[in-house]
């Protein structure tokens, strides 16, 4: 086949990888998952409110802390598409589709040492098995900015592997952008400064090997910067800095926003934290193959996170790597030795956000960062495991044929399991809160002279606005919003019942079907009436 031919066929592929990715995150977005997660919701609340003030805050403290990029990205979606749940899971699809084409670029570049063939079949099948991953896949639809995460890292890594390579300053630029850009997602990006190190330490003894340079150790920097260009990457470093100092002057006048929630649940509130940290370490490498997050919002409760196929892939590509790595060092092959270090860094580094607490693991969403590289071990098994059958079964037309089938089942399993098992199942509309929804489409609907009360007797973090109101009411203020560009109904704890006065119709409804709370209303106002919308309950008074 001609060299044209073959970019044209890669291209093709790639373009149907994107569009198989696009499809998976962009079918039925509207319906499913149902509901409205309360955590989304307030992200939502903020974004609409950094819309219609102007407001663009780096971090925003409600809620245990978040950081600011993925309320700007919301603001632009809400000025684009209007006011709605579709307007925040368009914003996540976008995201998951990009990530599977930035995957696909950083492998490529990753393995441009070890010829085009062997780049492009590992890069289009990571990429394919991104695209499918009932993982990526989920938290690209749910509307958690931890999306962004591998994203950014994708992209983050790319531009430095091919700045290193090219070594153009546009590249080393877009780069530092990533990098930076990188502290405004999630705050298991910080762990992606390991990496960082890393590749910069090891690039660095490239050079050394590569050069062998008769300087001082002292003056070491200053020489690479005249001789060899190294002002390129102390640009870069610089770009990282400057994009990042304004979340870093967050921190340093608020350092008690820089761990949030992550100090609640930290191994170190236990009473040993090395054993804690061995279980939990062990607990995360197992997600991959035997028992995965078991929080029906993140996953098909306890099934592993990779299909079992994918999984015994990404175990092939781990042992592949390992003996790489280790040939690699006795080799002293740089190159061979920084692509593989680089790997096991990310899937080490990545994992720590859920290695270092103890609550609900194994956790898929803290380390969501991990995705890419466990695609990226995979789609080396998958490459090991095509040569290997190119011995066994010499008609090629055969072996396409297999390996098409292979990855068409592979891709109709995880859709299946997403689209027809996990989002039908019951537990699923319970774990995104559907019923706080349904009370804020109910209010929607309600005439507009009628006088709305909302009872928020759901446990929650109390959110500063509107008066430490607990967190689970977020839900139906949005929902709210998308008809009136506001919350319309009073929100009330069950102790503030005092503040309901009754001077039109009225409607008092509790964020859960509580009994003594419904003969608490019938008492205090026994004109009124229960009545029942779904799985709502509410309590109707006609004002006479």
């Amino acid at each position: 086949m001609s060299l044209n031919k073959e970019r044209k066929l890669v291209l093709i592929t790639l373009l149907a990888i994107l569009v198989i990715a696009a499809f998976f995150r962009l079918w039925e977005l509207d319906s499913v998952p149902p509901g409205l997660y309360p955590d989304v919701a307030i992200y939502a609340n903020d974004g609409l409110n950094t819309l219609q003030t102007g407001n663009f805050r780096v971090f925003y403290p409600e809620n245990n802390g978040r950081e600011g990029l993925y309320m700007w990205l919301l603001a632009l979606s809400f000025s684009v598409f209007g006011i709605g749940i579709w307007s925040i899971k368009i914003v996540t699809a976008l995201i998951g589709i990009f990530t599977v084409l930035g995957l696909y670029l950083l492998t490529k570049e990753l393995f441009r040492i070890s010829g085009d063939k062997k780049s492009e079949i590992i890069a289009l099948l990571s990429a394919f098995f991104l695209a499918t991953s009932f993982w990526h896949t989920n938290f690209s639809r749910i509307g958690f900015r931890a999306i962004l995460v591998p994203l950014i890292l994708v992209f983050a890594l790319y531009f430095l592997i091919k700045a290193f390579r090219t070594k153009r300053v546009l590249d080393f630029i877009f780069a530092g952008i990533f990098w930076g850009l990188g502290f405004y997602t999630y705050i298991a990006f910080r762990m992606a400064v390991i990496i960082l190190g890393v590749i910069s330490i090891l690039k660095i003894i490239e050079y050394f090997k590569e050069n062998k340079p008769e300087i001082k150790w002292k003056w070491w920097w200053n020489k690479m910067y005249i001789k060899d260009g190294w002002w390129k990457f102390k640009l870069f470093l610089l770009v990282i800095f400057l994009v990042a100092l304004p979340i870093g002057i967050y921190f340093l006048q608020h350092p008690q926003d820089f761990i949030g929630r992550a100090s609640g649940v930290s191994i170190f509130k236990q009473g040993n934290p090395v054993k804690t940290a061995i279980l939990s370490l062990v607990v995360h490498l197992g997600m991959f193959n035997f028992h995965g997050d078991n929080n029906w919002r993140h996953n098909y409760a306890g099934t592993p996170m990779l299909p079992w196929p994918v999984g015994i892939l990404f175990l092939l590509g781990i042992g592949i790597s390992i003996k790489e790595l280790i040939e690699g060092a006795r080799k002293k092959d740089c190159p061979l030795f920084i692509i593989y270090s680089l790997l096991f860094t990310w899937l080490f580094a990545m994992l720590l956000p859920g290695i270092l607490t103890y609550e609900g693991i194994p956790h898929a969403l803290r380390v969501i960062g991990v995705i890419p590289v466990a695609y990226i071990f995979a789609g080396i098994g998958g490459w090991w495991t095509y040569e290997k059958l190119k011995k066994i079964i010499k008609n090629r037309k055969l072996l396409l044929v297999f390996c098409l089938l292979f990855l068409v089942l592979v891709g109709l399993a995880e859709f299946n399991k997403y689209f027809f098992i996990w989002a039908k199942d019951k537990n699923v509309e319970g774990a995104f809160t559907k019923n706080f929804a349904d009370i804020g489409y109910y209010l929607n609907s309600l005439p507009l002279g009628v006088e709305k009360y909302v009872i928020v007797n759901e446990p929650g973090v109390p959110v500063p606005w509107p008066n430490g109101i607990p967190m689970p009411a977020q839900t139906v203020m949005f929902i709210e919003s998308t008809r009136f560009g506001h919350p319309q109904s009073t929100y009330l704890l069950p102790e503030n019942l005092d503040q309901i006065k009754i001077k039109k119709e009225t409607v008092i409804v509790p964020m859960k079907c509580d009994q003594n709370l419904l003969n608490e209303f019938k008492r205090r106002w026994p004109y009124g009436r229960i009545i029942t919308e779904g799985e709502i309950c509410v309590y109707k008074i006609d004002y006479k």
